[in-house]
């Protein structure tokens, strides 16, 4: 048994927010029925074709999926997707603003309808306030949430590399679904959830937000060092190799002075005894790390600042991520199935002793169509027909 079998999840999902959420239902057991546009399907499908010719987010997102195509501006295909929710636990969407309420499948209709039935809208800017028409895209609401005013280089602002909006809207959703399961089954009541994706990042924010409103001034960019902590960041060594070091408190700056710079009154120098004055001191404390360093290759670097107990790392490639003695070690790689070849696959890192993660393949377009409405009571004839109209 897995903590969500028997579980069903209809969702009208696309991109990245939404199937993020319904593929860590699916890692524990539920069904998810993912409904697609006939001939298209979910636009992701087509952001790239470096996955043995699918796009590398949706095989991310989507494996251990049922994908079904449904035309929903059909009547024909409005009744099989009420029929699928008649009997399903969760309906997720995250279609533009006001494309559900239009087709009468927003919260409050569908509570009316099917009260058993949780429903999860992902929006961008809230279903309610001034900006809930807007469309709102993974670096739209990092530009909007001010996390690109605070990332790059003192000279240049930068995106976050992953589509980090979007991913913490997909976790919020997750985890307000397992939260409203929960509900359901102690109260009886099914909560209705709303995530949105600008308050989503709003919330990550949290830190940068306290020091900008209570300390006067934003976080400046720092490229890839810490903005408020000192030394925290990447330094070069003498052999041409990058280490990124981490102090995190008093205890480990007198040990990296002593041990690593081999000076241990640094630590008691004015301009560096503690972390306030490091960071508004940071050039003058990066010149002395970066000279003592300069003497070193990486091999002794990395066993000093081990030896001292000091956190530290190398910049890895995406490569050598995918090759990463961790992941390898801790047997974290799966082989999945996917339309046009094996592909390998993370498990989830939320580890449940015992729990056997369902490890799927990744659906292809409208893969499960016809199983489904098999499911629902149509027969081959009745099927036809729907294609023949361009319903599925």
């Amino acid at each position: 048994m897995r903590p969500l079998d028997g579980i069903t999840v209809v969702s009208l999902e696309q991109a990245v927010a939404a199937p993020f959420a319904t593929r860590q239902l699916a890692d524990l057991g539920a069904r998810v029925i993912k409904i697609e546009r006939p001939g298209s399907g979910d636009f992701a499908r087509a952001y790239d074709k470096t996955v043995h010719g699918q796009g590398s987010y949706f095989v991310w997102l989507n494996r251990t999926k049922e994908s079904v195509t449904l035309d929903l501006k059909t009547e024909a295909g409005q009744r099989i997707l009420h029929e699928l929710l008649a009997d399903a636990d969760v309906f997720v969407q995250n279609l533009a603003p006001g494309a559900t309420r239009r087709q009468g499948l927003d919260a409050e209709t569908l509570a009316a309808r099917y009260p058993q039935l949780i429903v999860c809208d992902i929006t961008g800017f809230g279903s309610t306030g001034p900006w809930a028409d807007r469309k709102a895209y993974d670096l739209l609401v990092q530009f909007e949430t001010g996390l690109v005013s605070i990332t790059g280089t003192p000279d240049e602002v930068a995106k976050v590399g992953i589509s980090v909006a979007d991913i913490s809207a997909g976790m919020n959703t997750y985890s307000g679904i397992l939260t409203a399961l929960y509900t359901r089954a102690t109260t009886g009541k099914a909560p209705a959830i709303e995530v949105s994706l600008f308050e989503s990042l709003a919330e990550w924010m949290g830190q940068p937000a306290y020091y900008t409103q209570y300390g006067g001034s934003q976080p400046l960019r720092a490229g890839a060092a810490h903005a408020t902590i000192a030394p925290y960041g990447p330094y070069p060594i003498g052999d041409g190799g990058t280490v990124l070091l981490s102090i995190q408190h008093d205890r480990e700056w007198r040990a990296f002075c002593g041990t690593v710079l081999g000076d241990p009154e640094l630590a008691d120098d004015d301009r560096f005894a503690n972390n306030a004055v490091r960071v508004i001191n940071r050039d003058a404390l990066d010149k002395v790390i970066v000279a003592r360093l300069a003497e070193l290759d990486t091999a002794t670097t990395r066993a000093l600042l081990d030896s001292a107990g000091i956190a530290n790392a190398k910049l890895n490639t995406v490569a050598e991520f995918l090759a990463h003695p961790v992941l390898a070690g801790r047997d974290r790689w799966r082989t999945i199935a996917q339309p046009r070849g094996d592909i390998q696959a993370l498990l989830p890192p939320a580890t449940l002793a015992g729990v056997d993660i369902a490890m799927g393949p990744v659906p292809d377009l409208g893969e499960h169509t016809d199983a489904v409405l098999a499911g629902l009571g149509y027969d081959d004839q009745n099927i036809a027909a729907l294609r023949a109209d361009g319903v599925i």
